[in-house]
């Protein structure tokens, strides 16, 4: 069932596609550049895409912000060619004011809520609620979160927002490019924060659930298409693929909340 299901949507996906690049007449190399929240779903689904295309897909991962070597602003600036880009959407707004991305092409394409892992095995923490959260963070020894849209949120907002900012200076600490999830597997936090899309394909890890829905931090991930493409019919046919309701059931699979085409976030 699994197979066929998946047949199903690469034939209707092939539709797609085969309309939106209509005129384009041999096979491209499509150039990307993701951060972590839609990874998980996006490797499930470049295959399919390849497939119905003839294209290939050559992909760089990187956080959406940050000075890492590896991260999609820093890769930009080396000169680094790309395609399509998929991060953040602030951040995407931010690349298409620098002239980076093309105004015209931006798509919203899934939110992502903020979950909170623990090493495999080890006792879960209440989250239930805004007064339970304040006193499992009180009570975690180390906490890590990203530095990232999720990390950005945590260390500048929420921490502010329950009223121990001070009390978690010594304790918690940002993580630059590694996965959350893998500091909290082996063992180097008690506690992580980071997208739940994120968190979700890392072993080793138990996620406690999302954040309470008063202090939750709802992050939309979009797509543009690079100023400097060199293949921009493929790279808006890849971006149409990722936001068709027939890509939605691997994206809500992976922890995500699919915008539909022409919705808001």
């Amino acid at each position: 069932m699994k197979l066929r299901t998946a047949g199903f949507r690469t034939l209707a996906l092939g539709a797609i596609i085969a309309l939106s690049m209509a005129g384009s007449a041999s096979a491209a190399e499509v150039k990307v550049m993701i951060s972590g929240g839609l990874t998980a779903a996006y490797k499930a689904l470049v295959p399919e895409f390849e497939k119905a295309t003839g294209n290939t897909v050559v992909t760089a991962y990187g956080p959406s912000m940050g000075t890492t070597t590896n991260a999609i602003p820093v890769r930009l600036e080396r000169g680094e060619p790309v395609d399509v880009l998929i991060l953040v959407g602030y951040a995407l707004d931010d690349l298409i004011k620098k002239g980076k991305a093309t105004a015209d092409s931006k798509v919203e394409l899934v939110r992502s809520p903020i979950g909170i892992a623990v090493k495999a095995g080890a006792p879960k923490p209440d989250i239930s609620s805004v007064d339970a959260l304040t006193r499992s963070l009180k009570a975690a020894k180390t906490v890590a979160y990203s530095d990232s849209a999720s990390g950005v949120y945590v260390s500048t907002e929420l921490f502010a927002r329950l009223g121990i900012a001070d009390e978690m200076k010594g304790k918690a600490r940002m993580i630059p490019a590694t996965p959350v999830g893998e500091i909290v597997a082996h063992g180097d936090a008690e506690i992580g924060f980071q997208q739940i899309s994120e968190l979700k394909p890392v072993e080793g890890i138990d996620i406690v659930g999302p954040l309470p829905a008063e202090v939750q931090k709802i992050t939309v991930f979009s797509a543009g298409v690079s100023s400097t493409s060199k293949e921009p019919d493929a790279a808006k046919a890849l971006i149409k693929f990722l936001s068709s309701a027939q890509a939605a059931p691997v994206l809500v699979k992976s922890g995500l909340d699919p915008i539909p085409a022409g919705g808001k976030s």
